[in-house]
């Protein structure tokens, strides 16, 4: 059930600007960094030049964050946005499924596509490396680790947006949520594991498994407010 739906969300997403947006969150950080790097090349290259990999990894890493924090929340938006707009909630939860599915697809949707965005930041990270005169032996197992890290903390946040744009037609309020999140995770120093707005910037192992697990303990409290809510 909940793979048909999945094929329905990505469907309904095939003519809107979702999959802009997919692509152009590690477009724009390869590229600033890319930017960063033709314009210091020599002065950054003396900087880094006993591990030049290392460098580039660093500068891909502290952008890598806002992209994947502005990005959930807008690709949480866009899902449930569809239903608002069409007034399709009614017609949609008719049909023989359970609210649970319903849900659940829409979050597997956004993890999916968050997921190809980490993707094609790493294979972005890998040309610029190259393109850079780094070498082709990339550092494949630390481009995982900043591509994917982030991408897995960032789940909680995608959960917890997604929620809100379900359960709140006017998409002005979630999407004010989410800046608000990231302008505290990003500017806010010394805030608690537990702000899950900070764990895509931590980006280590342990920000990704409570990313992970914080995301489905707010999907499991988004469906039973879902669940009991009337919809329009």
């Amino acid at each position: 059930m909940i793979r048909r739906l999945l094929a329905a969300e990505l469907l309904k997403l095939r003519r809107t600007m979702v999959w802009v947006l997919v692509f152009l969150g590690p477009f724009g950080v390869v590229a600033l960094t890319a930017v960063n790097f033709g314009l210091r090349y020599d002065y950054l290259v003396n900087l880094y030049r006993n591990d030049l990999w290392g460098g580039l990894l660093r500068n891909i890493a502290e952008l890598t964050p806002l992209a994947l924090l502005l990005g959930a929340t807008l690709l949480a938006s866009m899902l449930a946005g569809y239903e608002h707009r069409t007034n399709a909630w009614k017609q949609l939860l008719a049909m023989p499924v359970s609210r649970f599915a319903v849900f659940g697809a829409k979050f597997l949707t956004c993890a999916l596509l968050l997921a190809l965005s980490s993707v094609l930041l790493a294979v972005g990270t890998c040309l610029l490396g190259g393109f850079l005169g780094f070498g082709w032996s990339a550092p494949v197992a630390g481009i995982l680790r900043i591509s994917f890290y982030p991408m897995l903390a960032s789940y909680a946040i995608a959960a917890l947006q997604l929620w809100l744009s379900v359960v709140i037609k006017n998409q002005a309020f979630p999407m004010m949520a989410g800046i608000a999140g990231t302008i505290a995770g990003l500017f806010t120093f010394g805030l608690p594991r537990w702000v899950i707005w900070t764990l895509p910037i931590i980006g280590d192992h342990g920000a990704a498994l409570y990313g992970m697990a914080a995301s489905i303990l707010l999907v499991l409290a988004g469906v039973v407010h879902f669940s009991r809510r009337d919809v329009a």
